[in-house]
Protein backbone atom coordinates (compact mmCIF):
# COMPACT_ATOMS: atom_id res chain seq x y z
CA UNK A 1 0.00 0.00 0.00
CA UNK A 2 1.19 3.62 -0.82
CA UNK A 3 2.35 5.28 2.14
CA UNK A 4 0.28 8.32 1.45
CA UNK A 5 -2.91 5.76 0.97
CA UNK A 6 -1.40 4.24 4.30
CA UNK A 7 -1.61 7.67 6.54
CA UNK A 8 -4.82 8.54 5.34
CA UNK A 9 -5.97 5.17 6.34
CA UNK A 10 -4.67 5.65 9.85
CA UNK A 11 -6.18 9.32 10.27
CA UNK A 12 -9.66 7.83 9.26
CA UNK A 13 -9.59 5.11 11.45
CA UNK A 14 -7.89 7.34 14.23
CA UNK A 15 -10.91 10.26 14.18
CA UNK A 16 -13.38 7.16 13.99
CA UNK A 17 -11.84 6.11 17.79
CA UNK A 18 -11.88 9.38 18.97
CA UNK A 19 -15.20 9.97 18.16
CA UNK A 20 -16.80 6.84 18.97
CA UNK A 21 -14.05 5.67 22.18
CA UNK A 22 -16.01 2.67 22.65
CA UNK A 23 -17.96 1.28 19.76
CA UNK A 24 -19.24 -2.03 21.50
CA UNK A 25 -22.90 -1.98 21.40
CA UNK A 26 -23.25 -3.95 24.13
CA UNK A 27 -24.59 -3.14 27.39
CA UNK A 28 -22.99 -3.40 30.82
CA UNK A 29 -24.73 -1.89 34.31
CA UNK A 30 -22.70 1.23 35.36
CA UNK A 31 -21.20 0.13 38.29
CA UNK A 32 -20.48 -3.16 39.53
CA UNK A 33 -20.93 -2.46 42.93
CA UNK A 34 -23.57 -4.86 44.44
CA UNK A 35 -27.04 -3.64 45.59
CA UNK A 36 -27.90 -5.61 48.64
CA UNK A 37 -30.80 -7.36 48.04
CA UNK A 38 -34.48 -5.47 49.25
CA UNK A 39 -36.33 -7.70 52.06
CA UNK A 40 -39.82 -5.65 52.77
CA UNK A 41 -42.88 -6.79 54.69
CA UNK A 42 -44.38 -6.91 51.49
CA UNK A 43 -43.74 -7.55 48.12
CA UNK A 44 -41.18 -6.11 45.68
CA UNK A 45 -39.44 -7.05 42.96
CA UNK A 46 -35.39 -6.77 43.62
CA UNK A 47 -34.44 -3.53 41.93
CA UNK A 48 -31.50 -3.20 38.99
CA UNK A 49 -29.67 -0.30 37.99
CA UNK A 50 -30.68 0.52 34.62
CA UNK A 51 -28.45 -0.74 31.41
CA UNK A 52 -26.51 1.93 29.74
CA UNK A 53 -24.42 1.27 26.29
CA UNK A 54 -20.64 2.05 27.50
CA UNK A 55 -19.66 4.41 24.68
CA UNK A 56 -18.55 7.75 26.19
CA UNK A 57 -18.98 10.61 24.90
CA UNK A 58 -17.65 14.01 26.30
CA UNK A 59 -18.95 17.09 26.59
CA UNK A 60 -15.61 19.01 24.82
CA UNK A 61 -15.90 17.13 21.98
CA UNK A 62 -19.13 19.04 21.11
CA UNK A 63 -17.74 22.60 22.41
CA UNK A 64 -18.15 22.59 25.87
CA UNK A 65 -16.16 25.30 28.04
CA UNK A 66 -14.28 24.93 31.30
CA UNK A 67 -14.52 28.05 33.54
CA UNK A 68 -18.14 28.51 34.53
CA UNK A 69 -18.80 31.52 32.37
CA UNK A 70 -19.69 30.33 29.26
CA UNK A 71 -23.11 27.96 29.07
CA UNK A 72 -22.66 24.93 27.97
CA UNK A 73 -26.62 23.99 27.19
CA UNK A 74 -25.77 23.27 23.29
CA UNK A 75 -22.84 21.31 23.95
CA UNK A 76 -24.78 18.99 26.41
CA UNK A 77 -27.47 18.29 24.43
CA UNK A 78 -25.44 17.64 21.19
CA UNK A 79 -23.75 15.23 23.13
CA UNK A 80 -26.84 14.02 24.43
CA UNK A 81 -28.39 13.78 20.73
CA UNK A 82 -25.07 11.99 19.64
CA UNK A 83 -25.49 9.09 22.08
CA UNK A 84 -29.09 8.99 21.50
CA UNK A 85 -28.27 8.40 17.67
CA UNK A 86 -26.43 5.64 18.72
CA UNK A 87 -28.90 3.89 21.11
CA UNK A 88 -27.43 5.70 24.10
CA UNK A 89 -24.12 6.46 26.31
CA UNK A 90 -22.72 7.69 29.10
CA UNK A 91 -22.10 11.83 29.23
CA UNK A 92 -18.87 12.82 30.69
CA UNK A 93 -18.83 15.73 33.13
CA UNK A 94 -15.03 16.10 32.98
CA UNK A 95 -13.06 17.97 36.29
CA UNK A 96 -13.55 21.49 36.09
CA UNK A 97 -16.62 23.78 36.65
CA UNK A 98 -19.38 23.81 33.48
CA UNK A 99 -22.30 26.54 33.29
CA UNK A 100 -25.93 25.55 31.78
CA UNK A 101 -29.55 25.71 31.35
CA UNK A 102 -31.73 22.80 31.31
CA UNK A 103 -30.65 19.42 30.56
CA UNK A 104 -33.26 17.02 29.21
CA UNK A 105 -32.06 12.99 29.47
CA UNK A 106 -32.97 10.70 26.76
CA UNK A 107 -33.66 6.69 26.66
CA UNK A 108 -30.38 4.97 27.69
CA UNK A 109 -28.55 8.17 28.90
CA UNK A 110 -26.12 8.45 32.23
CA UNK A 111 -24.78 12.03 32.89
CA UNK A 112 -21.21 11.39 34.20
CA UNK A 113 -19.78 13.50 36.38
CA UNK A 114 -16.58 12.53 37.67
CA UNK A 115 -14.35 13.62 40.55
CA UNK A 116 -13.98 17.63 40.69
CA UNK A 117 -16.72 17.99 38.18
CA UNK A 118 -18.98 20.82 38.95
CA UNK A 119 -22.11 21.17 36.59
CA UNK A 120 -23.27 25.02 37.83
CA UNK A 121 -26.92 25.46 36.39
CA UNK A 122 -27.77 29.02 34.97
CA UNK A 123 -29.96 32.01 37.19
CA UNK A 124 -31.51 33.02 33.89
CA UNK A 125 -34.97 32.04 33.90
CA UNK A 126 -34.87 31.90 30.09
CA UNK A 127 -32.66 28.84 30.11
CA UNK A 128 -35.76 26.65 31.33
CA UNK A 129 -37.92 27.66 28.89
CA UNK A 130 -40.14 26.69 26.97
CA UNK A 131 -42.24 25.15 30.09
CA UNK A 132 -42.46 21.29 30.66
CA UNK A 133 -45.05 19.26 31.98
CA UNK A 134 -44.53 19.43 35.97
CA UNK A 135 -45.99 18.85 39.07
CA UNK A 136 -46.00 21.96 41.22
CA UNK A 137 -46.35 21.23 44.80
CA UNK A 138 -47.55 18.47 43.40
CA UNK A 139 -50.66 19.78 41.51
CA UNK A 140 -49.89 19.31 37.61
CA UNK A 141 -49.17 22.31 35.35
CA UNK A 142 -46.86 23.37 33.08
CA UNK A 143 -43.92 25.39 34.06
CA UNK A 144 -39.91 26.32 33.79
CA UNK A 145 -37.84 23.21 33.01
CA UNK A 146 -36.32 21.17 36.27
CA UNK A 147 -33.07 21.63 36.00
CA UNK A 148 -32.75 17.68 35.03
CA UNK A 149 -35.62 16.97 33.44
CA UNK A 150 -36.80 13.70 31.41
CA UNK A 151 -40.24 12.98 30.52
CA UNK A 152 -41.96 9.37 29.49
CA UNK A 153 -37.91 7.91 29.12
CA UNK A 154 -36.58 4.11 30.41
CA UNK A 155 -33.33 4.07 31.70
CA UNK A 156 -31.91 7.22 32.95
CA UNK A 157 -29.08 7.96 35.05
CA UNK A 158 -27.10 10.85 36.77
CA UNK A 159 -24.19 9.33 38.24
CA UNK A 160 -20.30 9.99 39.55
CA UNK A 161 -18.62 11.59 42.41
CA UNK A 162 -19.04 15.78 40.81
CA UNK A 163 -21.22 18.14 41.85
CA UNK A 164 -24.68 19.79 40.77
CA UNK A 165 -24.61 22.90 42.10
CA UNK A 166 -28.16 24.71 41.54
CA UNK A 167 -27.22 28.42 42.57
CA UNK A 168 -30.68 28.52 43.36
CA UNK A 169 -30.64 31.63 45.64
CA UNK A 170 -32.42 34.31 43.04
CA UNK A 171 -35.08 31.54 42.39
CA UNK A 172 -35.81 31.91 46.59
CA UNK A 173 -37.82 35.19 45.85
CA UNK A 174 -40.36 33.79 43.82
CA UNK A 175 -41.60 31.51 47.77
CA UNK A 176 -42.83 35.47 48.61
CA UNK A 177 -43.02 37.78 45.60
CA UNK A 178 -44.51 35.03 43.18
CA UNK A 179 -46.85 33.46 46.20
CA UNK A 180 -49.91 34.40 44.00
CA UNK A 181 -48.93 32.06 41.11
CA UNK A 182 -48.89 29.12 43.65
CA UNK A 183 -52.18 30.43 44.70
CA UNK A 184 -53.46 30.60 41.34
CA UNK A 185 -52.50 27.11 40.32
CA UNK A 186 -54.32 25.48 43.62
CA UNK A 187 -57.34 27.63 42.54
CA UNK A 188 -56.80 26.47 38.60
CA UNK A 189 -56.63 22.90 40.07
CA UNK A 190 -59.74 23.33 42.21
CA UNK A 191 -62.30 24.75 39.42
CA UNK A 192 -61.02 22.09 37.08
CA UNK A 193 -59.10 24.63 34.57
CA UNK A 194 -57.19 22.05 32.12
CA UNK A 195 -54.21 21.04 33.09
CA UNK A 196 -53.19 22.17 29.45
CA UNK A 197 -54.18 25.73 30.39
CA UNK A 198 -52.12 26.17 33.53
CA UNK A 199 -48.71 28.11 32.09
CA UNK A 200 -46.60 29.55 34.37
CA UNK A 201 -43.73 30.97 31.66
CA UNK A 202 -43.87 34.32 33.25
CA UNK A 203 -46.57 35.89 31.20
CA UNK A 204 -48.29 38.39 33.42
CA UNK A 205 -45.88 37.76 36.19
CA UNK A 206 -46.83 33.94 36.69
CA UNK A 207 -44.38 31.90 37.27
CA UNK A 208 -43.21 28.76 39.60
CA UNK A 209 -40.04 27.69 40.32
CA UNK A 210 -38.58 24.79 38.71
CA UNK A 211 -37.22 21.26 40.85
CA UNK A 212 -33.61 20.17 40.31
CA UNK A 213 -34.08 16.81 38.93
CA UNK A 214 -37.68 15.72 37.98
CA UNK A 215 -37.98 12.66 36.03
CA UNK A 216 -41.90 11.75 34.84
CA UNK A 217 -43.33 9.14 33.19
CA UNK A 218 -39.95 7.45 33.63
CA UNK A 219 -38.84 3.73 34.21
CA UNK A 220 -35.22 2.42 35.45
CA UNK A 221 -33.71 5.57 37.00
CA UNK A 222 -30.49 5.60 38.99
CA UNK A 223 -28.85 8.54 40.99
CA UNK A 224 -25.79 7.19 42.53
CA UNK A 225 -22.70 9.30 44.28
CA UNK A 226 -23.40 12.51 42.94
CA UNK A 227 -23.92 15.74 45.43
CA UNK A 228 -26.58 18.23 44.88
CA UNK A 229 -26.50 22.09 46.56
CA UNK A 230 -28.71 24.27 46.69
CA UNK A 231 -31.66 24.17 43.97
CA UNK A 232 -34.71 26.02 43.61
CA UNK A 233 -37.37 24.13 44.94
CA UNK A 234 -37.48 20.20 45.75
CA UNK A 235 -34.61 18.23 44.69
CA UNK A 236 -35.18 14.95 43.27
CA UNK A 237 -38.80 14.25 42.38
CA UNK A 238 -39.67 11.05 40.99
CA UNK A 239 -42.76 11.94 39.57
CA UNK A 240 -45.36 8.89 37.99
CA UNK A 241 -42.00 6.86 37.92
CA UNK A 242 -41.01 2.73 37.88
CA UNK A 243 -38.14 0.81 39.27
CA UNK A 244 -35.87 4.63 40.88
CA UNK A 245 -33.13 3.93 42.78
CA UNK A 246 -31.08 6.60 44.62
CA UNK A 247 -28.24 6.13 47.05
CA UNK A 248 -24.81 7.19 48.03
CA UNK A 249 -26.10 11.05 46.99
CA UNK A 250 -25.33 14.16 49.36
CA UNK A 251 -28.11 16.65 49.00
CA UNK A 252 -27.61 19.91 50.80
CA UNK A 253 -29.92 22.76 51.05
CA UNK A 254 -29.37 24.57 53.94
CA UNK A 255 -25.75 26.19 54.81
CA UNK A 256 -23.58 29.20 54.42
CA UNK A 257 -24.95 30.19 50.91
CA UNK A 258 -28.97 30.20 52.69
CA UNK A 259 -31.94 28.22 53.50
CA UNK A 260 -33.61 26.55 50.47
CA UNK A 261 -37.23 27.51 50.71
CA UNK A 262 -39.33 24.20 50.24
CA UNK A 263 -35.79 22.75 50.03
CA UNK A 264 -36.40 18.85 50.30
CA UNK A 265 -33.93 15.65 49.57
CA UNK A 266 -36.07 13.28 47.88
CA UNK A 267 -39.60 13.37 46.73
CA UNK A 268 -41.07 10.63 45.43
CA UNK A 269 -44.46 11.36 43.61
CA UNK A 270 -47.06 8.57 42.82
CA UNK A 271 -43.76 6.44 41.97
CA UNK A 272 -43.46 2.64 42.44
CA UNK A 273 -40.67 0.07 43.43
CA UNK A 274 -38.62 3.12 44.52
CA UNK A 275 -35.01 2.32 46.95
CA UNK A 276 -33.30 5.50 48.60
CA UNK A 277 -29.90 3.88 50.54
CA UNK A 278 -26.50 5.16 51.82
CA UNK A 279 -27.46 9.44 51.41
CA UNK A 280 -26.81 11.82 53.87
CA UNK A 281 -29.00 15.05 54.18
CA UNK A 282 -28.42 18.36 55.63
CA UNK A 283 -31.73 19.91 54.17
CA UNK A 284 -34.12 23.20 54.98
CA UNK A 285 -36.93 21.10 54.47
CA UNK A 286 -37.64 17.60 54.45
CA UNK A 287 -35.01 14.86 53.75
CA UNK A 288 -37.54 12.27 52.45
CA UNK A 289 -40.79 13.03 51.74
CA UNK A 290 -43.24 10.76 49.80
CA UNK A 291 -45.59 12.78 48.11
CA UNK A 292 -48.87 11.28 45.84
CA UNK A 293 -51.06 14.18 44.70
CA UNK A 294 -52.69 17.37 46.53
CA UNK A 295 -56.17 17.40 47.03
CA UNK A 296 -58.73 17.40 43.91
CA UNK A 297 -55.99 17.40 41.68
CA UNK A 298 -54.34 14.37 42.88
CA UNK A 299 -57.96 12.38 43.68
CA UNK A 300 -58.34 13.17 39.63
CA UNK A 301 -54.82 11.58 39.19
CA UNK A 302 -55.56 8.60 41.38
CA UNK A 303 -52.19 7.53 40.98
CA UNK A 304 -50.52 6.11 44.46
CA UNK A 305 -46.91 6.24 45.59
CA UNK A 306 -46.05 2.12 46.46
CA UNK A 307 -43.40 0.05 48.06
CA UNK A 308 -40.71 2.47 49.01
CA UNK A 309 -37.22 1.28 50.45
CA UNK A 310 -34.95 3.80 52.81
CA UNK A 311 -32.36 2.38 54.64
CA UNK A 312 -29.33 3.43 55.73
CA UNK A 313 -29.52 7.28 55.49
CA UNK A 314 -28.50 9.67 57.75
CA UNK A 315 -30.22 13.48 58.16
CA UNK A 316 -28.48 16.27 59.77
CA UNK A 317 -30.78 18.84 59.43
CA UNK A 318 -34.24 19.44 58.61
CA UNK A 319 -38.05 19.77 58.68
CA UNK A 320 -38.66 15.83 59.27
CA UNK A 321 -36.41 13.26 58.45
CA UNK A 322 -39.00 10.25 56.88
CA UNK A 323 -42.24 12.41 55.61
CA UNK A 324 -44.95 11.18 54.02
CA UNK A 325 -47.50 13.74 52.86
CA UNK A 326 -48.89 16.53 53.16
CA UNK A 327 -49.74 15.48 49.51
CA UNK A 328 -51.46 12.48 49.77
CA UNK A 329 -54.65 12.19 47.53
CA UNK A 330 -53.48 9.16 45.80
CA UNK A 331 -52.61 7.00 48.63
CA UNK A 332 -49.44 6.24 50.11
CA UNK A 333 -48.81 2.02 50.77
CA UNK A 334 -46.07 0.02 51.45
CA UNK A 335 -43.39 1.75 53.19
CA UNK A 336 -40.36 0.37 54.68
CA UNK A 337 -37.84 2.55 56.92
CA UNK A 338 -35.01 0.70 58.17
CA UNK A 339 -31.49 1.83 60.17
CA UNK A 340 -31.45 5.54 59.58
CA UNK A 341 -30.00 8.20 61.76
CA UNK A 342 -30.94 11.95 62.27
CA UNK A 343 -29.38 14.17 64.60
CA UNK A 344 -31.32 17.89 64.74
CA UNK A 345 -34.29 17.18 62.59
CA UNK A 346 -37.35 18.62 63.94
CA UNK A 347 -39.11 14.87 63.98
CA UNK A 348 -37.87 11.52 62.51
CA UNK A 349 -41.23 10.12 61.22
CA UNK A 350 -43.77 12.61 60.20
CA UNK A 351 -47.45 11.13 58.64
CA UNK A 352 -49.46 14.37 57.70
CA UNK A 353 -52.58 15.03 55.80
CA UNK A 354 -55.70 17.17 56.38
CA UNK A 355 -59.30 16.75 55.29
CA UNK A 356 -59.97 17.82 51.56
CA UNK A 357 -56.74 15.46 51.32
CA UNK A 358 -58.48 12.25 50.63
CA UNK A 359 -56.05 9.24 50.04
CA UNK A 360 -55.58 5.90 51.95
CA UNK A 361 -52.14 5.97 53.93
CA UNK A 362 -51.70 2.61 55.13
CA UNK A 363 -49.21 -0.42 55.51
CA UNK A 364 -45.74 0.93 56.90
CA UNK A 365 -42.93 -0.42 59.18
CA UNK A 366 -40.29 2.02 60.76
CA UNK A 367 -37.63 -0.09 62.52
CA UNK A 368 -33.85 0.54 64.04
CA UNK A 369 -33.95 3.99 63.70
CA UNK A 370 -32.36 6.66 66.02
CA UNK A 371 -32.69 10.83 66.57
CA UNK A 372 -30.09 12.79 69.11
CA UNK A 373 -31.39 16.30 70.05
CA UNK A 374 -34.88 15.83 67.82
CA UNK A 375 -36.33 19.43 67.58
CA UNK A 376 -40.49 18.90 67.34
CA UNK A 377 -42.47 15.33 68.09
CA UNK A 378 -40.21 12.92 67.00
CA UNK A 379 -43.03 10.37 66.18
CA UNK A 380 -46.08 12.30 64.58
CA UNK A 381 -49.06 11.19 62.61
CA UNK A 382 -51.82 14.61 62.26
CA UNK A 383 -54.57 14.94 60.29
CA UNK A 384 -55.15 18.07 60.60
CA UNK A 385 -51.94 19.52 58.84
CA UNK A 386 -51.79 23.28 57.91
CA UNK A 387 -48.46 24.67 56.14
CA UNK A 388 -48.48 27.41 58.14
CA UNK A 389 -50.27 28.15 61.93
CA UNK A 390 -51.59 25.79 64.69
CA UNK A 391 -53.66 23.01 63.56
CA UNK A 392 -57.02 22.58 62.25
CA UNK A 393 -59.60 22.30 64.31
CA UNK A 394 -60.73 18.60 64.78
CA UNK A 395 -64.60 19.19 66.29
CA UNK A 396 -67.11 19.46 64.84
CA UNK A 397 -66.55 15.99 63.19
CA UNK A 398 -67.48 16.52 58.92
CA UNK A 399 -69.20 13.97 56.48
CA UNK A 400 -67.23 11.07 55.31
CA UNK A 401 -66.34 11.52 51.56
CA UNK A 402 -63.71 11.04 48.52
CA UNK A 403 -61.79 13.70 50.43
CA UNK A 404 -61.57 12.28 53.77
CA UNK A 405 -57.83 10.94 54.35
CA UNK A 406 -57.03 7.80 56.26
CA UNK A 407 -54.19 6.18 58.56
CA UNK A 408 -54.24 3.22 59.37
CA UNK A 409 -51.86 -0.25 59.62
CA UNK A 410 -48.27 1.58 61.03
CA UNK A 411 -45.62 -0.43 63.16
CA UNK A 412 -42.66 1.29 64.98
CA UNK A 413 -39.84 -1.42 66.51
CA UNK A 414 -37.09 -0.41 68.07
CA UNK A 415 -36.58 3.63 67.91
CA UNK A 416 -34.22 5.31 70.42
CA UNK A 417 -34.66 8.88 70.32
CA UNK A 418 -33.94 12.31 72.36
CA UNK A 419 -36.39 15.14 71.74
CA UNK A 420 -36.65 18.12 72.71
CA UNK A 421 -40.23 20.37 73.80
CA UNK A 422 -42.73 18.67 72.55
CA UNK A 423 -44.20 15.04 72.42
CA UNK A 424 -42.14 11.90 72.23
CA UNK A 425 -45.40 10.66 70.11
CA UNK A 426 -48.38 12.17 68.78
CA UNK A 427 -51.39 10.97 66.76
CA UNK A 428 -53.76 13.40 66.04
CA UNK A 429 -57.03 11.77 64.32
CA UNK A 430 -59.92 13.21 63.37
CA UNK A 431 -63.35 12.26 64.80
CA UNK A 432 -64.89 10.91 61.31
CA UNK A 433 -61.83 8.48 60.45
CA UNK A 434 -59.86 7.39 63.47
CA UNK A 435 -56.43 6.62 62.93
CA UNK A 436 -56.01 2.64 63.20
CA UNK A 437 -54.18 0.22 63.50
CA UNK A 438 -50.80 1.86 65.12
CA UNK A 439 -48.27 0.06 66.78
CA UNK A 440 -44.81 0.60 69.09
CA UNK A 441 -42.71 -2.10 69.90
CA UNK A 442 -39.27 -1.62 71.86
CA UNK A 443 -39.37 2.36 72.23
CA UNK A 444 -36.79 4.22 74.35
CA UNK A 445 -37.53 8.11 74.42
CA UNK A 446 -36.54 10.85 76.55
CA UNK A 447 -37.72 14.42 76.31
CA UNK A 448 -39.61 17.76 77.31
CA UNK A 449 -43.30 15.56 77.00
CA UNK A 450 -44.65 12.06 76.28
CA UNK A 451 -47.27 11.00 74.21
CA UNK A 452 -50.34 12.72 73.55
CA UNK A 453 -53.11 10.53 71.39
CA UNK A 454 -56.16 11.69 70.25
CA UNK A 455 -59.14 9.96 67.64
CA UNK A 456 -57.28 6.90 67.56
CA UNK A 457 -58.07 3.30 67.79
CA UNK A 458 -56.52 0.12 68.05
CA UNK A 459 -52.74 1.52 69.51
CA UNK A 460 -50.24 -0.69 70.86
CA UNK A 461 -47.57 -0.32 72.83
CA UNK A 462 -45.23 -2.57 74.29
CA UNK A 463 -41.78 -3.06 76.08
CA UNK A 464 -40.72 0.83 76.36
CA UNK A 465 -39.55 3.31 78.33
CA UNK A 466 -40.66 7.20 78.46
CA UNK A 467 -38.94 9.67 80.10
CA UNK A 468 -39.95 12.92 80.84
CA UNK A 469 -39.92 16.65 82.91
CA UNK A 470 -43.72 17.42 81.95
CA UNK A 471 -46.60 15.42 83.40
CA UNK A 472 -49.04 13.50 82.11
CA UNK A 473 -46.91 11.66 79.76
CA UNK A 474 -49.64 10.05 78.54
CA UNK A 475 -52.79 11.94 77.36
CA UNK A 476 -55.83 10.03 75.52
CA UNK A 477 -58.90 12.42 74.21
CA UNK A 478 -60.96 9.84 72.48
CA UNK A 479 -58.94 6.96 72.05
CA UNK A 480 -60.58 3.30 71.68
CA UNK A 481 -58.69 -0.45 72.52
CA UNK A 482 -55.43 0.82 73.36
CA UNK A 483 -53.13 -1.08 74.93
CA UNK A 484 -49.92 -0.41 76.98
CA UNK A 485 -47.98 -3.40 77.75
CA UNK A 486 -44.65 -3.29 79.43
CA UNK A 487 -44.17 0.03 79.45
CA UNK A 488 -42.25 2.44 81.94
CA UNK A 489 -43.01 5.71 82.86
CA UNK A 490 -40.83 8.51 84.76
CA UNK A 491 -41.80 11.93 85.24
CA UNK A 492 -41.29 14.49 87.99
CA UNK A 493 -44.99 14.70 89.07
CA UNK A 494 -47.98 13.19 88.97
CA UNK A 495 -50.82 12.42 87.13
CA UNK A 496 -48.73 10.50 84.61
CA UNK A 497 -52.07 9.61 82.62
CA UNK A 498 -54.94 11.63 81.75
CA UNK A 499 -58.01 9.99 80.10
CA UNK A 500 -60.28 12.65 78.89
CA UNK A 501 -63.31 12.76 75.92
CA UNK A 502 -66.68 10.50 75.98
CA UNK A 503 -65.26 7.78 73.08
CA UNK A 504 -62.73 6.83 75.07
CA UNK A 505 -62.91 3.14 76.31
CA UNK A 506 -61.03 -0.61 76.28
CA UNK A 507 -57.77 1.10 77.55
CA UNK A 508 -55.95 -1.65 79.19
CA UNK A 509 -52.74 -0.64 80.98
CA UNK A 510 -50.55 -3.74 82.11
CA UNK A 511 -47.16 -4.47 83.61
CA UNK A 512 -46.31 -0.90 84.48
CA UNK A 513 -45.43 1.36 86.69
CA UNK A 514 -49.00 2.73 86.45
CA UNK A 515 -50.70 0.30 89.06
CA UNK A 516 -53.21 3.19 91.01
CA UNK A 517 -55.80 4.88 89.53
CA UNK A 518 -55.51 7.60 91.31
CA UNK A 519 -52.80 9.14 88.73
CA UNK A 520 -55.06 9.04 86.02
CA UNK A 521 -58.12 12.03 85.75
CA UNK A 522 -60.82 11.27 83.41
CA UNK A 523 -62.59 14.54 82.28
CA UNK A 524 -65.01 15.23 79.79
CA UNK A 525 -68.46 14.47 79.31
CA UNK A 526 -69.70 11.14 80.14
CA UNK A 527 -65.66 9.59 80.50
CA UNK A 528 -66.89 5.65 82.11
CA UNK A 529 -64.83 4.74 84.80
CA UNK A 530 -64.39 1.85 83.22
CA UNK A 531 -62.46 3.03 80.40
CA UNK A 532 -59.31 1.91 81.38
CA UNK A 533 -58.68 -0.99 83.31
CA UNK A 534 -55.18 -1.86 84.90
CA UNK A 535 -53.73 -4.97 85.14
CA UNK A 536 -50.99 -6.79 86.46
Amino acid sequence: MPVVKKFMLTVFLTVIFIQTPTCQPNLLTISQEIILPIKTPFDMPQLQRPEIPVRQFDIRDYGAKEGGVVKNTKAIKTAIEAASRTGGGTIIIPKGKWLTGAIHLDNNINLHLTKYAELLFSQEVEDYLPVVFSRHEDVECYKYSAFIYANGKTNIAITGEGTLNGQGKPWWKFKVEKISSEQLLFEMAKIDVPVEKRIFDGTDGYELRPAFFQPMNCKGVLVEGVTFLFGAFWTITPTYCENVIIRKIKIITWGEYGDTPNGDGVNPSSSKNVLIEDCEFNTGDDCVAIKAGRDKDGIRVGRPSENIVIRNIRGLSGHGGIVIGSETSGGVRNIYAVNCQFKGTDRIVRIKTARGRGGIIENMWFANLTGDDILKEAIHLNMLYTPQGPPSKRMPAQPVSQSTPMIRNIHFENIKFTQGKSYAIELLGIPEMLIENISFNSIAASGEKGINFSDVSGIRIHNAKFNSNISPILTITDGENISIDSVTFSAHQNPLVKIEGENSKNIVIRKTNILNTDTVISTGVNVSKQAVKFEE
